[in-house]
């Protein structure tokens, strides 16, 4: 049997049939009855435990984890207001899936409690850990220190945290039969088989680095010893109540802040989301007092060009072996960027590791995983505004 995976989509607005759908059609292109995981990523547009009720219906109640997302990636292509869902079934690969603890009552702990539940589950020693997590009440950087607390600093974890259409009112993850809101669930692989993931955002850094002299977690208090905001300021001459009015998140799609890191040719993106009476900045994830941190722009062309090189470095990292699956974990802010034009970025990794590969994904509110992309010296961390892909082969 080998690996055998499928994806299904679908856009019915009911969300039990819409699971049922794409669940259903997942396991047809599979060519397997009883998948040994499925994967599904859903917009919060559907009533999220009538999705899950449909692909659990759909699949025989085979092992489930997913997230609630900012738009499906399959084979298609870019995807709004749908379900996708990813079948797997393999003799090479084992599957362990778990879940951790509120994001809420500590970030940290909760990486650790779901490092802890997936390691003592699995009968092997597990290789890597694909996770989807809640990012809006706890700090994304946390959750992946939890896993390594437990599994070590340069073990391989990769995903992304889950979406709400952009609305950062509450995301969900997929459990079994479960829907949870704050929390975080995973799935564990061991086996022989080949991995290979590519990692880039393809921003630019623009103006003079500067130094954070003031920070707290996720909040970017000052730079330089001014406030945070000032650096927005200077560049657009724009004040701060200016920023305030239309959000900062807006502006990040095309100019977020880098951050220098040993390991990375790339400055690691933090995206700004909002600014406070101080001109204190809050991001997706902290930037550390003592970094360096530069303005950075962004452009459909540069992200196009990433994406093709993430999936290069992709493909080179199988070694030979044929890719059997991909998933992709994109940062909302490159779907913002194309618009209407989203599509094409995933047809540029397609061109690269093939349109016949069954594809799934999901646009994130931040992505996790190696530095540079490399399995080889792997030291996983939490991204913004990138492209993660991941294929499994053989």
């Amino acid at each position: 049997m080998a690996t055998q995976a499928g994806v299904g989509l679908s856009n019915n607005k009911d969300g039990y049939q819409a699971g049922y759908e794409a669940c259903s059609l997942a396991i047809k292109r599979a060519g397997s009855k009883k998948p040994d995981l499925v994967i599904a990523f859903s917009s919060v547009s559907l009533k999220q435990e009538e999705v899950i009720r449909g692909i659990n219906e759909a699949s025989g109640k085979a092992p489930l984890i997913g997230c609630s997302d900012a738009g499906e990636i399959t084979n298609e292509g870019a995807n709004k207001g749908g379900v996708a869902v990813m079948s797997f079934s393999s003799n090479a690969v084992k599957f362990t899936i778990g879940t951790g603890g509120l994001i809420s009552a500590g970030a940290r702990e909760a990486g650790a409690a779901l490092a802890k539940d997936i390691s003592q589950k699995s009968s092997d020693k597990i290789s890597s850990l694909i996770m989807l997590t809640d990012v809006l009440t706890g700090n994304g950087a946390d959750i992946v220190r939890g896993v390594q607390d437990i599994l070590g600093k340069n073990f391989l974890i990769f995903g992304g945290a889950a979406g709400d259409d952009f609305m950062f009112k509450e995301t969900f993850v997929y459990y079994l039969n479960q829907v949870l809101s704050s929390s975080i669930v995973g799935v564990g692989f061991s086996g022989k088989f080949s991995l290979g993931v590519g990692v880039r955002h393809g921003w630019t850094p623009i103006g003079l680095s500067k130094k954070v002299t003031k920070s707290h977690g996720a909040v970017l208090e000052e730079i330089d010893g001014k406030p945070a905001v000032t650096i927005y300021e200077e560049y657009f001459g724009k004040k701060a109540e200016d920023l305030k009015t239309e959000p900062l998140a807006i502006m990040a799609i095309t100019y977020p802040l880098g951050m220098s890191v040993d390991g990375s040719e790339e400055l690691l993106i933090r995206d700004p989301i909002t600014v406070d009476e101080k001109g204190a900045i809050t991001c997706a994830a902290e930037i550390p007092e003592g970094s360096e941190v530069r303005l950075m722009i962004g452009s459909k062309d540069d992200a196009i060009i990433a994406a093709k090189d993430a999936a290069k470095k992709t493909l080179a990292q199988l070694k030979g072996a044929v890719p059997k699956a991909i998933i992709v974990f994109n940062c909302i802010a490159r779907s913002k960027l194309f618009g209407q034009d989203a599509g094409k970025e995933i047809r540029a990794i397609q061109s690269i590791l093939g349109t016949d590969v069954p594809l799934i994904g999901f646009y994130t509110y931040g992505e996790q995983a190696p530095l540079g992309g490399d399995v080889s010296r792997p030291f996983s961390c939490f991204h913004n505004e990138t492209v993660v892909i991941l294929a499994i082969g053989e």
